[in-house]
């Protein structure tokens, strides 16, 4: 598995920015960075999900901005370089799966557009708009989250398959890019996680805050790609019995 250190990242005192990030997977890494003496930044559409976020957590900052959108992206940008110029790790979080079926009900263009520009698009503009701040730091990260789909795709979300598995050739990419400057680049490659997304479906799934618990840990050791749950042990079948692997999760949830 391509889990190579580079010594680890020291996860206390830097000012962090993740997108989708008042619920779910991306609240629960908020909470847990907070604790460690991060300064985090949360950022996402739903104004009243922010909200109730800096309620409970009051050592965040929030921001509204719907990263679907290039205008708003930019604008991200330009607030953060004004009032965090120091921002030194980005988490790419945010996504959304919608289910279709090209040979029953196909996705609308303005469907597929929105879940591409979410998922993947964003993930890209953010990281070119962000570099030049991030670099600027002595120790910085980029943490991408992807999916185990991206290993193994299912039949019911074809493009939120696709659009991690485009997430995780980028950010392999943009590693070797970076491998010279201050930025470390990480790929989190979540197993299902009971959130707000796959409510009601799937089996086995591990709560928001064991996942942030994991993630954390295995960033701090310096693994830049990280299988977290079962997806190490879906790595592991792809990679010696593939067809047992895309026949498990062929069906998946």
């Amino acid at each position: 598995m391509n889990n190579e250190g580079v010594g680890g990242l020291r996860l206390t005192g830097h000012t962090v920015l993740i997108t989708g990030g008042g619920s779910g997977i991306g609240l629960a890494v908020a909470k847990k960075l907070v604790r460690m003496g991060n300064k985090v930044i949360i950022v996402g559409r739903d104004v009243s999900k922010l909200e109730s976020a800096q309620k409970a957590i009051p050592e965040l900052a929030i921001h509204a901005c719907d990263i679907g959108v290039e205008e708003q992206r930019v604008l991200l940008a330009e607030w953060l370089k004004a009032e965090y110029p120091e921002l030194s790790v980005l988490i790419n979080n945010a996504g959304i799966q919608y289910h279709a079926r090209f040979d029953q009900d196909p996705p609308s263009l303005d469907a597929i557009h929105h879940e591409l520009e979410i998922n993947f698009v964003a993930v890209v503009r953010l990281c070119s708009l962000l570099i030049p701040m991030l670099s600027l730091r002595s120790e910085a990260a980029i943490i991408n989250l992807s999916s185990g789909l991206a290993i193994a795709p299912k039949s019911g979300a074809a493009i939120y398959c696709a659009t991690k598995a485009a997430v995780s050739t980028f950010t392999r990419s943009l590693r070797y890019q970076l491998e010279q400057s201050s930025i470390q680049v990480f790929e989190v490659l979540p197993p299902l996680v009971d959130t707000d997304m796959v409510r009601g479906r799937g089996k086995g799934k591990i709560s928001a805050d064991a996942f942030a618990d994991q993630m954390i840990a295995r960033v701090i050791k310096g693994r830049l790609v990280l299988h977290v749950g079962k997806t190490k042990l879906l790595y592991y079948l792809h990679r010696f019995m593939p067809k047992v692997a895309y026949r498990i999760m062929k069906h998946g949830l």
